[in-house]
């Protein structure tokens, strides 16, 4: 019988024998090539970890102990060997395990872990609630995958170094976020691995001391420690941590179980902050056959003994890959234009123009408000810098924004992916909020293409402009239309809307990609005799006021439709404007309502909120039969 249809929980996983706990690990890497390559994922880190989370279970007491993973990615062995073994193949699929961890689905998971950086603060305040209660049990923070490339571990580490609180930090260097880490931490860290000479030589000093101080006495404790500081000092590889008032042990092999529970049990002696640093390698076991590391990260369906991707059907690229192309061509014509991610070169599409022009790219690791402040300074000096990041992440970056772009009229471009509903990986990437929040920072311009071609073209807008922030937004889908050589497209006008659609009886004012929806819907409805007029809102801040006039003055019914939040979104900013304008008009929000929603495929979720174009259809029906209703 295989050992992990033994294993229901983490006390199944701590009584077995320490011989037989790297079979068990073996087994897990198995389970999770298998599952993850029918139901896609992010396979990389969770490899990596396999080790690493059979020995935190082993040598720890969850839930009574509280294991805080840094990072969702890393989560999935977790999943598997604390009870989640048998809904494994549901993982990211509609009704089943989330790609994250959630408190609302284990016991175990101690808190939600979706974008980086978070694990150690959290961790610290249990330690703190512990010591509050008068609680005893230990409380571990695992950061890694590329969190400390962030800025919230060291916010963390500075408050609850010299705390003299009882707190481990296990941290899992695999050198890599998404994409290799970058900067001068990686560097350090590599420095560590290189010279394990100076860890060996530390060790060798500090048995020294305490086997003489045993020999001679407690009268020489106090020269001991004084005499172990200097060595500190001097050849300590964790002196980073030591400074910051971590206790450094390591680097450990992080796929030895062995040396790792060694290690865990003699920490588990100490007291205070202290600090494991684990050697792991992402993606390990994966058969994949590309020496891109980056593709270890997360994968599409794949065969699992191979590595390749499944076919994927035929149609019109990625909106990430149209962009990346895009801003490729144009880099040619634009000589001060940059490109600036956060550690998602090819998430973002902007690993394309990096391999073009490697000397106008920056990857700021998983900084994002260094990257917009970065971006502001850079605009200072003449340079056009565009600032691709996912939708959900940039939210870390909104203090930047608005004091440091948006104050000075500076003119960053904002290129944000995942924007709307995002698909599979479920509420902590939602792009949801981006209309709303950008709506609300003064100068700025808010756009979003309806197709490749308008995309390229806003971005000719964007570069031919010289103040103010500029944004504009894209899904995680396929991009309508073939785009065209950028040097092919013009520039779209700005502050401009564009009619698709010519009715009488109401208008869909649809925002990106809801204008192919709302275009079938009004051909849908006009077959039933609904005559419908459709405009694309492609500029949302400013609003194209000679158009929105000529709309007020034709129909009594205006419905916008966005995918996201209604609240405070592009249909609440016009009604305020149409309320002014002409007060007898009814504006209509069609939008993602105020709750959070599951991961599940993104044409599922838009179908959920109504915003396909059968959804748009029967919502104008309606609403068409509220205003026959009313009298004239």
């Amino acid at each position: 019988m295989a050992l992990l249809e033994t294993i229901h929980g983490p006390q199944d996983v701590r009584r077995l024998p320490r011989e037989q706990l790297q079979p068990l690990a073996d087994e897990v890497r198995r389970r999770l090539i298998d599952v993850v390559s029918a139901t896609g994922g992010h396979i990389g880190a969770g490899l990596g970890v396999v080790e690493l989370t059979v020995a935190l279970i082993h040598g720890f007491d969850s839930p009574r102990d509280r294991i805080v993973w840094d990072v969702g990615h890393q989560g999935y062995p977790w999943k598997i060997l604390t009870g989640r073994h048998d809904r494994f193949p549901t993982l990211r699929q509609a009704g089943g395990l989330s790609g994250f961890l959630r408190r609302s689905e284990s016991e175990h998971d101690q808190f939600g872990a979706g974008h980086a950086g978070t694990g150690l603060s959290a961790a610290y305040g249990m330690a703190t609630a512990r010591d509050l209660l008068g609680e005893h049990h230990h409380v571990v923070a695992v950061v890694g995958d590329g969190a400390l490339t962030c800025g919230l571990p060291y916010e963390a580490m500075n408050n609850a170094g010299h705390s003299g609180r009882d707190i481990i930090m296990v941290l899992n260097d695999n050198g890599m976020s998404i994409a290799p880490n970058v900067g001068a931490i990686n560097k350090y860290l590599g420095s560590i691995i290189a010279s394990p000479f100076t860890n060996r030589l530390r060790d060798r000093v500090k048995a020294l001391i305490e086997a003489s101080s045993k020999i001679l006495g407690p009268g020489v404790v106090e020269f001991s420690k004084k005499a172990e500081e200097s060595i500190k000092n001097m050849w300590s590889p964790g002196m980073l941590f030591e400074e910051l008032g971590f206790r450094y042990f390591g680097p450990l092999d992080g796929h030895n179980i062995e040396a790792m529970l060694h290690t865990f049990d003699l920490v588990k002696t100490l007291k205070g902050p202290r600090v494991v640093h684990v050697i792991t390698q992402k993606g390990k076991g994966f058969p994949l056959p590309e020496p891109d590391l980056e593709k270890y990260h997360a994968r599409a369906p794949y065969d699992p003994a191979t590595g390749k991707l499944k076919p994927a059907g035929a149609g019109p690229p990625q909106w990430t890959k149209v962009f990346g192309e895009a801003i490729t061509q144009l880099a040619a014509e634009y000589p001060d234009l940059v490109a600036i991610t956060a550690a998602m070169p090819s998430g973002t599409g902007t690993n394309i123009f990096q391999k073009k022009w490697p000397d106008r790219f920056f990857d700021v690791g998983i900084a994002e408000a260094h990257a917009v402040t970065f971006a502001a300074g850079l605009t200072t000096q003449g340079m056009r810098p565009i600032v691709a990041i996912y939708s959900t992440f940039l939210l870390r970056a909104y203090d930047s924004i608005i004091h440091d772009v948006a104050i000075q009229g500076l003119p960053v471009i904002f290129c944000l992916d995942r924007a709307g509903m995002v698909g599979e990986d479920g509420q902590t990437h939602m792009g949801l909020f981006d209309i709303a929040y950008m709506l609300a920072v003064p100068g700025m311009t808010v756009t979003a293409p309806k197709d490749a071609a308008e995309l390229i073209g806003l971005l000719r807008c964007a570069l031919q402009r010289r103040s103010g922030p500029f944004v504009t937004r894209y899904p995680r889908d396929k991009a309508p239309g073939e785009p065209p050589p950028a040097a092919e497209v013009a520039p779209v006008p700005y502050g401009t809307w564009e009619v698709l659609r010519q009715g009488r009886q109401c208008a869909l004012l649809a925002v990106g990609a809801m204008c192919a929806p709302a275009l079938t819907a009004a051909q849908t409805l006009a077959a039933e005799g609904l005559d419908v007029s459709v405009v694309n809102c492609r500029f949302l801040k400013p609003l194209d006021r000679d158009m929105l006039d000529a709309l007020v003055a034709g129909h009594r019914l205006l419905v916008t439709v966005e995918d996201g939040t209604v609240v405070n979104g592009f249909g609440a900013h016009l009604a305020r404007t149409v309320q002014a304008l002409a007060p007898d008009v009814r504006v209509i929000a069609l939008g993602v309502p105020d709750r959070l929603y599951e991961h599940a495929p993104r044409a599922m979720q838009l179908a959920e909120v109504g915003l396909t174009a059968d959804g748009i259809a029967a919502r104008i029906r309606a609403l068409h039969a509220q205003e026959a209703a009313i009298p004239s």
